[in-house]
């Protein structure tokens, strides 16, 4: 187990985090869930930002690793899989409701995200651009409740790796944030009186790893 942490180290330490020395190949990249989070926040009452998260999402990332604003990158976000963790007993605050959770009620409640109805989120990139600091921006649709507007991402390359020490493909870690108004998709629930906020906050913080083609060797 020592061995296999101070390969990983190493291989950490040897990554590129500039944009220009991306270690990483060309290819098509595919999200590692055992190694990726996707949360988001709004803020509560004006006291605090509530914070949730997905547990159930593709990413999909065509690298052009010589050239970064020919890649483009596809999102696709199971609406059922929304996740609180939060504690406290959702059914005696809220006796009359339809849902045993927060989960659910964030998931199916109309006012929400109305999985039954829309249960799929989804962006797709329609552009990239490279800062002269080696920052991303990445400018694409967003798909929420049937609404189609437009956002950019602000991405960092946190590390990348021609090879994965356990996985033995190329690698890249990723920290992309974004925020927009949730009215602007129709999600105008408890903003007057503003016990919500508009404004939402999207973090990805991940690592993708290339697919293996064809005749690949392990």
């Amino acid at each position: 187990m020592v061995g296999v942490v101070a390969t990983l180290v190493a291989a950490a330490s040897s990554t590129c985090v500039a944009a220009e020395h991306l270690a990483a190949p060309a290819g098509r990249y595919t999200v590692d869930p055992n190694h990726s989070n996707l949360q988001f926040s709004v803020q509560h009452m004006g006291l605090s930002n509530y914070v949730a998260r997905f547990t159930r999402y593709e990413v999909d990332l065509d690298l052009d690793a010589a050239g970064l604003e020919n890649s483009s990158v596809a999102v696709r976000v199971d609406a059922t899989s929304v996740r609180t963790d939060y504690a406290g007993d959702y059914k005696a605050t809220h006796p009359d409701s339809a849902f045993d959770s927060w989960d659910e009620d964030l998931a199916f409640n109309e006012e929400f995200f109305a999985a039954h109805t829309h249960p799929r989120i989804e962006f797709q990139s329609t552009a990239v651009t490279v800062s002269e600091a080696g920052q991303l921006q990445v400018t694409g649709n967003l798909t929420l409740l049937g609404v189609t507007r437009p956002v950019t991402l602000d991405a960092t390359i946190v590390g990348s790796t021609a090879q994965h020490p356990l996985a033995r493909v190329g690698a890249i870690g990723i920290s992309a944030r974004t925020q927009f108004q949730r009215s602007d998709f129709g999600m105008d629930y408890l903003l007057r009186p503003p016990l919500l906020g508009d404004t939402v906050t999207l973090q990805f913080e991940g690592e993708l790893l290339q697919e293996k083609v064809s005749g690949q060797s392990p």
